[in-house]
């Protein structure tokens, strides 16, 4: 099946109902996340989204591609209402949680209904053990038989968390610290994990690690997450479904399979081609679109 481009993605119909199929490719699923047209805009006056659109199916794993500046970031914070924090704001559409508009509430709002984000860079609290780190992700809990009960969830994936609850996060490695960032997402038993770059400054072997931890979850767990990634290759390998942003639009979209053997991809993003490997800053805006949608 040829992807479907997505060019003018704010013109791209919503979904008019949350038990419509996601994608084409995918068995059909509930959408738990449906993004409408999106505009964001920082400051008052720069427009970083510029109408997107996409949709999450329940139990599902879609990935966000492109490069840095593409807009992957934004899009995220947008869905979790953390643009505020760099007076950014969503302008224009609308964004939907099984049906329920979300973009008005706030971050702990959309934590209680399942929605949690796991920022780019990890973020964990250098001055506390890792434990302490992954019980911070619980604060909205308040039955401590089911915290315990997640906190060795969390340890039986995350065994090398296990080894290390008495560290300091200050002084474990990149992947210990992308794995607690994971753990503590995890303690708020998520419906849905916003995942930010989980592969940013890690070894190979443990982007494998952390992907395979990401799919386990997914499919033992049933957690449905989207992720934003640059490391395309490896997004696509364990993802069910993908977009590719470029310049704060939707460019494409379609089935990871598909994406992954589309020949502009291979290209331009996975640095596979017949010819010489082209960058998209060498290739003027009206060409890039009309190979697009070809």
């Amino acid at each position: 099946m040829q992807p479907t481009s997505t060019a003018d993605a704010g013109q791209r119909p919503a979904c008019d109902s949350p038990s419509k199929p996601a994608q084409a490719g995918l068995e059909p699923r509930t959408v738990v996340l449906n993004v409408n047209g999106i505009e964001v805009i920082y400051n008052h006056v720069i427009l970083v989204l510029k109408g997107v659109s996409l949709q999450v199916p329940e139990r599902g794993i879609v990935a966000l591609l492109g490069g840095n500046g593409a807009g992957k970031t934004t899009t995220l914070r947008a869905v979790s209402n953390l643009l505020a924090g760099e007076r950014g704001e969503v302008t224009k559409g609308s964004i939907e949680l099984r049906g329920e508009r979300i973009e008005k509430l706030t971050p702990a709002d959309l934590v209680q209904r399942g929605v949690v984000q796991v920022m780019e860079g990890r973020h964990c609290f250098a001055h506390l053990t890792i434990e302490e780190n992954l019980l911070t992700g619980s604060y909205t809990r308040s039955n401590r038989a089911e915290v315990a009960a997640n906190l060795e969830k969390v340890y039986n994936y995350f065994p090398r968390l296990k080894l290390r609850r008495t560290s300091q996060a200050a002084y474990t490695s990149g992947g210990e610290q992308q794995m607690c960032a994971i753990g503590r997402a995890l303690m708020a038993n998520p419906s849905i994990v916003l995942l930010d770059e989980p592969s940013m400054g890690l070894a190979p072997q443990i982007v494998e690690e952390v992907f395979e931890i990401v799919k386990d979850l997914n499919l033992k767990e049933q957690v449905t997450f989207l992720l934003a990634e640059q490391n395309t290759n490896m997004a696509l390998k364990y993802a069910d479904y993908g977009y590719i942003m470029e310049s704060g639009r939707i460019v494409m979209d379609g089935p990871a399979a598909d994406l992954a053997n589309n020949e502009d991809v291979k290209e331009f993003y996975l640095g596979v081609g017949s010819g010489k490997r082209k960058s998209f800053r060498e290739v003027k805006s009206y060409k890039r679109r009309k190979r697009w949608l070809a």
